[in-house]
């Protein structure tokens, strides 16, 4: 869930952005974390500090510090007040991001929601500006505050006492390799070696596909576990709450399979340990479900059958800044695209420019815009099976008519997978034009006809997807 300024051309040599800021003479090697607190509602918001604390090293890339991505509903931006010069950027997105899009939200009811702005810690006062980007993609100033790094009020504080570290794959120096941090979340003390087993499975899941399998030399990961009281995650739902580290919960926004965590500050501090460019945090439950969010975090249970898909697909969102290619699900949000603007992700469109899509160098000249793909057959048959199914739970048919109908079922079944097999064949690994992304049947379209953005039918990212994926890769490594 991620906005961005638009890119009409896509970058397919996936060139990275000239920083242009000498690092010694702004920086020290140390991370400034921003605590802030966002309330509102979709009408309205107010931004206040929480607290700014000096952690351990600075996991970035000293050669690119300005990030013209454009990537998130907000993007911080720190000035040298001396000279005015601006020496630091980054977009991200939040939970409340995506609260604001939904029916509580536009109806008036006010969240409070926490969040951390992570940069180098710098050697003079700056002056730290946070943006908002509104659904043209245009970005305003929305909350400004002078930073003095002699300030006495700063915490110091080192990670929760208990603090497990694993070092589970190692490449390098921080600053010339991509960082990430596995959080652990719902193992208890006991759990510990199975922590550790679970962050060499999944340093193993994301080296199994490209583009990261191709830059495995190029990323540290490190385990980071604050042992739970007790095990699991919550299942509101279910009348199920357990007391866990960083307190992740299913039902996110009343979604049932939604998983997150509210509780920006406790897996900050834990991850805060080591030096990081990007969080995961691995939830140790058997259900199924996860959440990503744009420079946020990814996370994921580690025991589903299905769960090293979802792992992949969510930290798409939380690493790459990818859209949903997905539009059946359920989602809660209210116009999450709205019409008349193209959505800033490299990896969805509105089509709003047919001869200029954003990734017109990997479409061949002989692949329709927009490309059909039997969308209508399809979801026409769908609709049958959804009817038929209704009308099977209400227990009223006699038993010639329940025979009847579950024929009638399995021909639509079948008819509908024909119909699919045949276009995943004819389109398997070509890029084009797919109408139906980004929570929208109909004016948002894709890139392949299937990705791991778009399911979980195989574990394989569109060329689209890797090619913006590698990008995001090379900003850290370059």
């Amino acid at each position: 869930m991620k906005r961005m300024t638009v890119l009409l051309v896509f970058l397919l040599a996936a060139s990275v952005m000239a920083g242009g800021v000498d690092f010694d003479r702004f920086f020290e090697n140390k991370t400034l974390r921003v605590d802030f607190f966002i309330t509102g509602n979709a009408h309205e918001e107010d931004i206040t500090l929480d607290q700014i604390k000096i952690e351990g090293e600075w996991a970035g890339n000293p050669r690119h510090l300005v990030d013209d991505f454009i990537k998130g509903a907000y993007f911080i931006k720190a000035y040298d007040v001396a000279s005015n010069a601006l020496i630091y950027s980054r977009g991200f997105d939040c939970i409340y991001s995506e609260y604001v899009t939904t029916t509580q939200a536009i109806e008036g009811a006010k969240r409070t929601y926490h969040h951390s702005a992570l940069l180098p810690l710098p050697k003079r006062p700056i002056r730290f500006v946070l943006e908002k980007g509104d659904k043209q993609n245009i970005y305003r100033v929305a909350w400004v505050r002078t930073i003095d790094p002699a300030d006495y009020h700063f915490l110091c504080e080192g990670p929760p006492q208990g603090t497990v570290i694993y070092e589970a794959h190692t490449s390098g120096d921080p600053h010339n390799c991509v960082d990430l941090v596995w959080v652990g979340d719902g193992y208890s003390t006991k759990e510990t070696r199975q922590f550790k087993k679970d962050c060499d499975r999944y340093v193993e899941v994301l080296f199994s596909v490209e583009p990261f399998k191709s830059y495995r030399h190029k990323f540290n990961i490190t385990g980071v576990l604050l042992p739970s009281a007790e095990s699991g995650v919550d299942e509101p739902r279910k009348g199920r709450y357990v007391k866990t580290a960083v307190s992740s919960s299913f039902n996110a926004f009343d979604i049932p399979r939604y998983l997150l965590t509210e509780d920006n500050k406790a897996y900050r501090d834990i991850a805060g340990a080591v030096p990081y460019d990007a969080i995961v945090i691995l939830v140790n439950d058997e259900r199924y479900g996860g959440g990503g969010i744009y420079n946020f975090y990814g996370l994921t249970t580690v025991n589903h059958e299905l769960s090293e898909n979802v792992f992949l697909h969510e930290f798409g969102h939380s690493f790459s800044g990818l859209a949903d290619e997905y539009y059946s699900s359920a989602t809660a949000y209210n116009e999450f695209y709205p019409q008349g603007a193209e959505p800033a992700e490299l990896n969805i469109t509105r089509l709003m420019d047919p001869d200029n899509v954003k990734w017109k160098a990997l479409i061949s000249p002989s692949t329709p815009v927009p490309t059909p793909w039997g969308k209508q057959e399809v979801e026409a048959l769908e609709a049958e099976m959804a009817s038929i199914n209704k009308t099977l739970k209400t227990g009223k048919l006699s038993t010639e008519e329940e025979k009847v109908s579950r024929k009638r079922f399995d021909e639509a079944r079948a008819s509908r997978n024909r119909i699919r097999e045949v276009n995943v064949e004819k389109w398997r690994g070509k890029v084009g034009v797919f109408e139906g992304a980004g929570y929208s049947s109909e004016g948002i379209y894709r890139p392949e006809i299937h990705c791991m953005m778009y399911s979980n039918a195989r574990k394989e990212f569109c060329a689209v997807c890797r090619a913006a994926t590698e990008r995001m890769i090379k900003f850290y490594i370059d």
